[in-house]
């Protein structure tokens, strides 16, 4: 660690931990994470301390452990989330579930003065992820600010630089959260120091060490995280000790190979190969259904070809690392800090990369990072904005986004509990469940539920309320699509779920589709004003033999949380024609859910 001043963020398992220290990060202050049960004295020389939030309960017996000496320490101290919740609790307030949490979009009303409220708006937007409450004030605290009327969920200490929210400052979705933090950067006096040139030339002196003698083989997606890895590699050690690794695995959209091979080609990389190895990828995932099977079969394959590529070359595999586009989100959600839960894997952590990394043969230069630094990262490094700039594809590809089914299913009896709570919002002629399950995040934890799907107006406003308020009250729901038919109607129709995998025809149509609306998105500059587009492919139909499409293109900026992206209207009328005209889909819904509770994709 820097000899500079720093805060510390105790890191209890939220998927926002590393991120808060990003945003310390862009105020130019050095920022260091470290377990909850840290010892006070490493912690003498912070100065400030923020408790991130976390997927646990404080109530519950399997808490993660946390010295309770540092709520005694002088710095300034900020509980977020689960840390508002332990601030609450070690000084005598009260938690509790209270049965209502709140996901998403919430507004916050100052009640009292604070250093935190200095140049913040009242009734801001403000981001929520939590099931439990504080429902006691602790002693010698006072309210500052509510979300609901009378809950607690801004704290502030009477005598002591101590505050406590329950929503997420971190994220950019809440709309004053960078003035909130910068208000609680200034109380701890630090002074800035740290910056992307910095961590630059800091990571390629890291790089010079790690890799030592050894070369490295990157793989390459042609998306920015692995393109600006692979420049930083080849800055840092020579085009003549790094190899680019460009994989035609079956999952690219439509003519992808040939636009990303030309693109390093036009860049002067000529130390980057292409090989198709699509049909051992679709082997590798051929009648699997479950997301998290396929997600480790993909990479697995990875690494299966990378050894072929190794051996055709005729290079030593013990002379060549392995190089990886890593960013922090890929190791957060695939439940890779002490107490975080495993929200989905990512193919870059499947068991055989990780016993890679165990053995200190992998390398990953912005595993530390975010999608927003890797593009400034990028831009320092003088990449063009089509690289730097392209909307997020993972390496599992469009196989993510086809789901599937094993057995040919309706929505099953035991759901009409959840469907008759939804029913006490809306009537069946307008909400309803889709018979596929999708994974979301709640209060940090992983939930895989079967989506509500409405029909209504043609009111972004309308949808939005009735899926934040849906997800808030139905615990057993963390997705909701709005119905796109064709024509006008009055009443959903019945959905049913299909045997199916994801084999080439199932890709080809998804590629077709996801043509269409990159297409048309791009025809009306929507492209450009979202962070990325996803197209899932469903195997559901009224016939029980088509398929379905969901568009989900989403706003964010970092990933860790999104909003869904209210296009034009006019713009997609003038796409549906298109998606219903492909033969073999059979209805097209709009994903109409933030993030959390759903996250980006379905599987």
């Amino acid at each position: 660690m820097p000899n500079d001043d720093f805060l510390a963020v105790l890191d209890f398992g939220s998927q926002y931990a590393h991120l808060i220290a990003k945003r310390i990060r862009h105020f130019g202050v050095y920022t260091e994470i470290f377990p909850p049960s840290i010892d006070t004295d490493r912690l003498e020389a912070a100065k400030g301390i923020i408790l991130s939030g976390g997927p646990a309960s404080v109530f519950a017996e399997d808490v993660p452990a946390f010295n309770p000496e540092i709520l005694n320490l002088s710095q300034p101290t900020l509980g977020l989330c689960y840390g508002h919740q332990l601030m609450a609790k070690h000084f005598g307030g009260s938690v509790a579930n209270t049965g209502q949490g709140e996901f998403g979009k919430a507004s916050l009303r100052q009640l009292n003065p604070s250093p935190l409220w200095k140049d913040v708006a009242d009734n801001s937007q403000v981001w929520m992820s939590h099931q439990d409450s504080v429902t006691e004030l602790p002693q010698g605290f006072q309210v500052i600010g509510e979300t609901i009327a009378g809950s607690l969920a801004a704290l502030q200490h009477k005598e002591r630089p101590l505050f406590s929210l329950q929503f997420h400052p971190e994220v950019t979705d809440t709309l004053a959260g960078t003035q909130i933090l910068s208000n609680f950067v200034e109380l701890c006096k630090a002074h800035p120091s740290w910056s992307m040139e910095r961590f630059i030339e800091q990571t390629k002196n890291e790089l010079q060490q790690q890799v030592g003698e050894h070369n490295v083989l990157m793989f390459l997606s042609g998306g920015v995280d692995s393109s600006v890895a692979f420049a930083l590699l080849n800055e840092a050690l020579s085009k003549e000790r790094v190899l680019g690794l460009f994989i035609d695995n079956g999952f690219l959209r439509l003519n992808e190979t040939e636009q990303i091979l030309q693109r390093y080609e036009q860049l002067g990389y000529d130390n980057v190969v292409g090989r198709d190895y699509s049909e051992a990828f679709l082997e590798a995932i051929a009648g699997e259904v479950d997301p998290q099977r396929k997600r480790h079969q993909v990479g697995n394959t990875f690494l299966a070809v990378r050894g072929k590529l190794l051996e055709e070359l005729k290079l030593n595999p013990d002379e060549w690392l392995l190089g990886q586009g890593t960013l922090y989100p890929d190791i957060i959600e695939s439940g890779g800090t002490e107490h975080a839960k495993v929200i989905k894997s990512h193919h870059n952590r499947v068991d055989a990369i990780q016993d890679l990394i165990a053995k200190g043969q992998v390398v990953e230069p912005l595993k530390e990072l975010y999608k927003d630094e890797v593009r400034r990262v990028g831009d320092l490094l003088g990449l063009p904005k089509e690289i730097v700039w392209r909307h997020p594809f993972p390496g599992p590809g469009l196989s993510i986004n086809v789901l599937c089914s094993r057995e040919d299913t309706i929505l099953q009896p035991e759901h009409k509990k959840t469907l008759d709570t939804l029913h006490q919002y809306l009537p069946p002629t307008q909400a309803s469940l889709l018979p596929v399950r999708s994974v979301g995040v709640q209060g940090d934890q992983r939930t895989y539920t079967e989506p509500a799907v409405l029909l209504g107006p043609t009111d972004w406003e309308w949808l939005e309320n009735n899926s934040i308020r849906l997800t808030n009250q139905v615990r057993a729901i963390n997705r909701v699509v709005a119905y796109l038919p064709l024509q006008p109607t009055e009443q959903l129709p019945n959905w049913r779920a299909r045997r199916a995998f994801c084999d080439k025809p199932r890709l080809d149509l998804l590629r077709a589709a996801e043509a269409h609306v990159s297409e048309t998105f791009a025809n009306h500059g929507w492209l450009g004003r979202i962070f990325q587009l996803l197209v899932i492919l469903l195997p559901i139909s009224q016939d029980g033999h088509q398929d379905s499409i969901v568009l989900r293109p989403v706003i964010s900026e970092d990933v860790m949380t999104a909003r869904f992206a209210p296009v034009d209207w006019q713009v997609l009328h003038e796409l549906l024609p298109q998606l219903y005209a492909l033969d073999g889909i059979d209805s097209v819904f709009f994903d109409i859910t933030h993030k959390p509770p759903a996250t980006f994709g379905w599987e």
